[in-house]
């Protein structure tokens, strides 16, 4: 049985003005997390992770594992959308991830992806983290480690990438988020928020990170999480809270819920 990880994060986004801080150090964190757990890892950051380098990048990942093997992609960085040209999407949308080069290549499609997915192999397991970004219901969870000041979604405005002339009308251009992706042959997502809501980039004693990537890791090392629900469980102590308005998702059947972390 092999693991094998990708792990991508993009705080640097040329000509949109909107730069991140904690993706690059989300990716380092997990995969020296996943390299202790005995994956072996590879990592796309900013100028890396290139739409071409992430899509050779994913379907090798899944192209390479046979039977017994387990992967684990991680993804910290914007997220955005586009009019959905499929008639598959019943808001009108397509989730999408945001390349390092979004400006020129336009962004990874949720289409894209379920695509790359299917071509998982029979009995390898695959789970998606995606930490990337609208607000929803607040309920207190704990913010001890959360340090002052405001948070920022890593969601990526359409006008910021789109030229002018491209942008939609008639769809109010309301945030959205990668944790839409359907699951077709992974086996589970791990998201950081739902559909409606944003991914916060954030500060926790003065490192930058994003939220729900600093508090999986933390209730991984501290809780020592039996299952996947029982480590989602965990994360959801600490969110949504007043300040970070995000829901953490889990989706995946009943059984892959039930698998040991990482196993």
């Amino acid at each position: 049985m092999n693991k094998k990880a990708l792990c991508i994060g993009i705080n640097d986004y040329p000509g949109t003005n909107n730069d991140l801080s904690g993706c690059v150090n989300d990716a380092n964190d997990w995969a020296v997390e996943l390299g202790k757990r005995g994956f072996s890892v590879t990592k796309l950051l900013n100028g890396q992770a290139t739409k071409s380098a992430m899509v050779t990048a994913i379907r090798g990942l899944i192209g390479a594992a046979r039977e017994g093997d387990t992967l684990v992609l991680t993804y910290s960085g914007h997220g955005t959308w586009v009019p959905d040209s499929s008639g598959d999407e019943p808001d009108g949308r397509d989730e999408a991830l945001c390349p390092h080069d979004i400006g020129t290549r336009g962004p990874l499609l949720d289409d894209e992806i379920r695509t790359l997915f299917a071509a998982l192999g029979k009995g390898v397991r695959l789970l998606f983290l995606s930490d990337s970004c609208h607000s929803g219901s607040v309920i207190r969870g704990r913010e001890d480690d959360l340090d002052a000041g405001g948070p920022r979604a890593r969601f990526m405005p359409l006008e910021d990438w789109m030229s002018e002339d491209e942008l939609p009308r008639g769809i109010a251009q309301a945030p959205r988020v990668v944790s839409g992706l359907r699951r077709t042959g992974g086996d589970l997502l791990l998201a950081g928020c739902k559909d409606t809501e944003y991914s916060y980039d954030t500060s926790f004693q003065g490192r930058a990170n994003g939220a729900f990537s600093y508090y999986a890791l933390k209730t991984l090392r501290e809780r020592k999480p039996s299952n996947y629900d029982v480590w989602f469980n965990a994360i959801r102590e600490y969110l949504p809270s007043s300040r970070l308005a995000q829901t953490p998702q889990i989706l995946g059947s009943a059984t892959a819920r039930r698998f040991g972390v990482f196993e």
